[in-house]
């Protein structure tokens, strides 16, 4: 028989391991694994809108790509400083002291050091209440049960169950979705398949180089560090100027000095960035299909290719009181965490964005455009200079594109229910990938990715149940871009109607690339024209316009249109119509008389009927782009 000391002891001890147990669970709204650029972003953005969110990050840094690998020059957007993007650089204009003190290094407008970046990153995280962020972890296991998923988490305090409503995959190379079953692609695909001009004529598996980035501190003693074991010198001669170049002709000839070389990446505090591209320190690696430990031991020839160019730098271009920074990374080797991936898997999602979307996004079957979530303005830049297969390539080193948005649709993968996919894994082909990896866009995709969780949450609706128009307004509510017109900055009073109305395809934007620019214009100061008004029957189908009537347009024209429009749709009588558009024209015009007979320029018709139709919100979008009958 069992004593009563023994039966309370008993109890006792049932007693603490329910305790242990329920101690070694959590419960949140929203999981996000992987604290790089995009899943840094999403947590914040998710919190910020009021949910239970975790995030979960293998190192002690936050800020993957533009932190933890070292690539902390940023590429594009510097006219586009959207959301998240521009809350990033607007804490590193304060920490610096102005924008103008990271202009450093001729590669970027906005240079930092990595761990300033990572300490801006690590503040933003402390301040919101409902975020809460484990170092050092790693999902170990991810099921799905009961419309939850159910996640193993190892952490340097054990292992432990997350339950989670909603789960991003914010890592590297997407090796989350694989987990939960996502289908996806590796390398370029066909053209012939996806009628991208700039795409290869077969598919292959080939995907870009990958970085491990040298930071490197002027010690000003020299610092020289022991040849390494496997050196070998002809990688690096052709990265600059030098008496070393083996090649006399051609456009891989030299034309770089070595200090030019060496400023391309200065950052501040006299530190360098070290990720040159021309026989610098890329290397060509495919690790993703790797298990963790088989990527730890190919990665070391990275790290010796990257350390075989420090020799270089120092030996052979005499620069050598250069050497790795002493006060960036704790590593064992001073380089980063991780190297610079610029290609991971790219998952099959609702929507695929391709070339062709970028290039014509108004005569494609999809109108994508209408569906944007983040904008982007840099070229299709791949790096295949160490490829050395069989395989010819296409030529895309800086490939000029417009700027475009970025769909919705492309973080949403098919047939998996509660995931998002965020970071460079998201439905895109290989060549746009060129473009969506930049720093700017990927901060905004992890945003955007936030923002559909939490609102899934909020709604209670699945994820693909979410209305477009309700992302996008909360992205524009904090401070994001939808479409990369430069007419207007996000501060300006029409900000707001112009991303509106070029989103319904009423009025569209004109791209273009202008040397290295890439840019898409609204054209707000034009007199309109009424054929330039074609996009109104597609959201009000009983129009008629005539798409070759060049007249351009009154403040009249405008007037009557819009009575007629307001009537159909019930909105206002014709009365409120008009005493609105006075009311318009008196704020826009500075006061005085109004003269309805003066010419209307597209801006003053875009506010006029965002203001007094709001098409935007009256008029819902799919995933698509397809405007959804009611």
């Amino acid at each position: 028989m069992i004593s009563k000391i023994k039966l309370v002891n008993l109890f006792t001890m049932l007693a603490l391991t329910c305790f242990s147990l329920q101690a070694q669970q959590k419960a949140v709204d929203v999981l996000v694994i992987g604290g790089g650029a995009s899943g840094t972003a999403a947590s914040v953005e998710s919190a910020r809108l009021g949910v239970k969110t975790l995030l979960v990050e293998e190192s002690g840094w936050l800020g993957g790509m533009l932190t933890g690998a070292g690539v902390s020059a940023i590429d594009g957007n510097h006219r586009l400083p959207g959301g998240f993007w521009g809350e990033f650089r607007d804490s590193l204009a304060i920490y610096y002291g102005s924008n103008n003190a990271m202009t450093t290094g001729w590669v970027s407008y906005t240079l930092f050091e990595p761990s300033v970046g990572n300490e801006i990153f690590q503040k933003i995280t402390q301040r919101e209440k409902n975020l809460s962020v484990y170092f050092n972890s790693s999902l170990q296991t991810i099921s799905r049960q009961n419309g939850f998923w159910i996640a193993s988490i190892k952490t340097p305090n054990g292992v432990f169950d997350v339950k989670s409503k909603i789960l991003i995959d914010a890592t590297e190379l997407g090796d989350v979705a694989k987990m939960c079953g996502v289908k996806y692609d590796i390398g370029m695909e066909d053209r012939h398949i996806t009628g991208e001009p700039a795409a290869a004529d077969k598919a292959h598996d080939i995907i870009q180089d990958l970085t491990y980035v040298a930071i490197l501190k002027d010690f000003h003693k020299d610092v020289s560090i022991l040849r390494p074991v496997d050196y070998d010198s002809t990688l690096y001669i052709n990265c600059c100027i030098n008496p070393l170049n083996n090649i006399s002709t051609g456009p891989d000839k030299p034309t770089w000095t070595p200090q030019k070389m060496l400023t391309y990446g200065k950052l501040p505090n006299d530190k360098y960035m070290i990720n040159w591209p021309g026989y610098g320190n890329d290397y060509y690696l495919n690790i993703i299909e790797m298990t963790p430990e088989e990527r730890v031991e190919a990665l070391k020839k990275a790290k010796s290719v990257t350390m075989g160019f420090v020799y270089f730098i120092q030996k052979e271009l005499g620069m050598n009181t250069l050497g790795l920074a002493d006060d960036e990374y704790p590593t064992f080797d001073k380089l980063p965490f991780i190297p610079y991936h610029r290609e991971s898997r790219r998952i099959h999602g609702l929507v695929r964005f391709k070339e062709n979307h970028i290039l014509n996004p108004y005569t494609q079957s999809e109108k994508l455009y209408r569906t944007t979530i983040a904008v982007g303005d840099y070229p299709v830049d791949h790096h295949h200079n160490r490829y050395t297969g069989e395989e010819k390539l296409p030529d895309l080193s800086f490939h000029p594109v417009p700027s475009y948005g970025l769909p919705l649709g492309t973080l949403i993968p098919q047939n998996v229910d509660g995931l998002i996919v965020a970071e460079k894994s998201i439905s895109v082909s290989n060549i746009v990938n060129g473009t969506t990896r930049l720093q700017p866009v990927v901060l905004q995709i992890g945003q955007a990715a936030g923002t559909l969780a939490a609102l899934s949450v909020l709604q209670n609706k699945r994820i693909d149940e979410v209305g477009v128009r309700d992302v996008q307004n909360s992205l524009l509510k904090h401070g994001g871009y939808i479409l990369p017109y430069l007419d207007v900055q996000k501060d300006y009073p029409a900000f707001l109607a112009l991303q509106h109305i070029g989103s319904t395809g009423i009025l569209k934007g004109e791209g273009k690339s202008v040397d290295w620019s890439n840019e898409t214009w609204f054209k707000a100061d034009s007199v309109l024209k009424m054929n330039e008004l074609d996009g109104l029957t597609d959201v009000y189908p009983y129009l008629k316009i005539n798409k070759w009537n060049n007249k351009e347009l009154s403040w009249n024209d405008a007037l009557r249109l819009l009575e007629k429009i307001s009537k159909n749709e019930k909105l206002l009588t014709t009365k409120n119509v008009k005493s609105s558009v006075l009311s318009i024209y008196k704020s826009m015009k500075k006061g005085g008389n109004p003269d309805l007979n003066h010419k209307i320029t597209r801006l003053e018709m875009a506010v006029l009927m965002d203001k007094i139709l709001d098409p935007f919100n009256n008029k819902q979008v799919n995933i698509y782009g397809k405007y959804i009958k009611r």
